[in-house]
């Protein structure tokens, strides 16, 4: 069975709730493709607002992060249930922003795997390398480490609904991509560690976005590669060109 195309943006810390609501507006049009699941992950004083403007179309929302707890004292957090409520379908989780500026380690990423999945959301994993790591040739056993530490005790059945992002992190926001064959690469490879750690079955089912520069003029090329079953978008998904990823 052919895995379904999954194009997510990931808004970051931009738009306010008017922004958002007029971006959802100019890329209502542009993203109609009932082939691809399309995902806005926007931040959180965004997510009612653009619940609301998708309301009816091919759009799903997503978040970019949250909290293990359902409530409590702790001030500034999100909660599953919130999220839940407000319409959120999809949740990103161990962002390389979230790794490198607020420190999240993948012990908590873990913990945020197994929480999504017993809440209903659909969790985005997110996995990559620094250049460092890259250029001294390490970087595939980086991966597999995060990917085992960052699915520990998360069972094959949750596994099928997971969608993994591989973000090299020397590409994020820097205009340098993977090569299509690079990107496939290590895909590939993460596709090998899903079989390994579970079954064949769940490494079908398994759907792996690379994110990291994707914009209009490489995506197709990048899709077309077998184990790359969509993006995980940065700064296109705010323009119209996200449209064109979209229909690539």
């Amino acid at each position: 069975m052919a895995r379904r195309r999954i194009i997510a943006g990931n808004w970051k810390m931009n738009k306010t709730p008017s922004e958002a609501v007029a971006l959802c507006a100019e890329l209502k049009d542009l993203v109609k493709n009932d082939d691809v699941d399309v995902v806005y992950c926007v931040p959180a004083i965004d997510i009612v607002p653009v619940a609301e403007a998708v309301k009816g179309s091919n759009v799903h929302v997503g978040a970019e992060n949250f909290y293990i707890e359902d409530k409590g004292a702790f001030t500034g957090e999100i909660s599953a249930p919130m999220l839940k409520d407000a319409g959120v379908e999809y949740i990103i989780i161990g962002h390389s922003e979230r790794r490198d500026i607020f420190s999240e380690n993948d012990v908590l990423i873990n913990a945020k795997v197994k929480k999504a999945f017993a809440s209903g959301l659909k969790p985005i994993l997110c996995c990559g390398e620094s250049l460092a790591l890259r250029k001294a040739g390490t970087y595939k056993e980086w991966i597999a480490r995060q990917i085992k530490w960052d699915l520990t005790d998360v069972t094959a059945d949750q596994v099928k609904g997971l969608v993994i992002a591989y973000e090299p992190i020397w590409a994020i926001g820097t205009g340098e991509t993977a090569t299509a064959d690079q990107a496939q690469e290590v895909c590939g490879m993460i596709r090998e560690i899903i079989k390994e750690l579970y079954d064949a079955a769940a490494a079908e089912a398994v759907r792996i976005q690379y994110g990291g520069s994707m914009n209009a003029g490489n995506a197709a090329e990048l899709l077309s590669k077998p184990d790359i079953d969509g993006g995980l978008i940065g700064g296109a998904s705010l323009k119209a060109d996200f449209g064109q990823i979209v229909n690539a």
